[in-house]
């Protein structure tokens, strides 16, 4: 994400609103709720395609959506923890390397889609609300998984494979684009989402929802 790719992407907001997922009907999990209720928030136009790309999954199979919205600050506070962990696993590493390397994972909080209400991470149930395989926990590090992590990861085959594709075809075919180092996150609407489709501007920027 610190990509200056992507970073010099301009954002011209289009003022929609932070509209709550759980009105829409679809699967939410209370995994990272909060008591503000920022986790199940995302941008109005973003919500639209989640509910198109539920419609388009295969018979018994459900998004299950974890973390939406995220604060300015909740991610400043996400990317300097792991940039901790990174620094003390990399002594003598140059600070741009370092953040870097951190942002594989955790976006550096001035482009974080996440607090433009622009991603969503999410994965798959059953009707019964039980999580389907996809190869490793949701918001597993590159270091933990092994890289399995990775959406495209050679190690991850069978049913975690066929599930992921699953996902990822019904993500795309609403619109969505997928952050390769995360099978879980994906969005709609922010720089990244620019960079990757060809659009001139980003869409959504940070917002504050309180």
């Amino acid at each position: 994400m610190a990509d200056p790719r992507v970073t010099a992407i301009p954002v011209s907001d289009n003022g929609e609103s932070l509209d709550d997922i759980r009105d829409q009907g679809l699967r939410v999990s209370s995994l990272y709720a909060d008591d503000a209720g920022d986790f199940a928030h995302v941008r109005a136009g973003l919500a639209a395609r989640l509910l198109q790309a539920e419609e388009a999954l295969p018979p018994g199979m459900h998004l299950l959506l974890i973390e939406g919205y995220r604060p300015p600050a909740r991610q400043r506070l996400y990317f300097d923890e792991y940039l901790s962990s990174v620094r003390a696993a990399s002594p003598g590493a140059e600070e741009e390397r370092l953040r870097m390397l951190t942002s594989r994972y955790v976006s550096p909080p001035e482009i974080a889609p996440h607090s433009a209400g622009a991603a969503i991470d999410l994965t798959l149930c059953a009707g019964d609300g039980t999580e389907l395989d996809l190869g490793t926990r949701l918001n597993a590090s590159p270091e933990e998984s092994a890289g399995a992590c990775y959406t495209n990861h050679p190690s991850v085959g069978g049913e975690a494979r066929r599930n992921r594709v699953a996902l990822a075809e019904a993500l795309r075919g609403a619109g969505l684009v997928n952050y390769p180092t995360e099978w879980w996150h994906w969005s709609y609407g922010d720089r990244y989402w620019a960079m990757e489709t060809g659009a001139a501007s980003a869409i959504y920027g940070a917002v504050n929802r309180h």
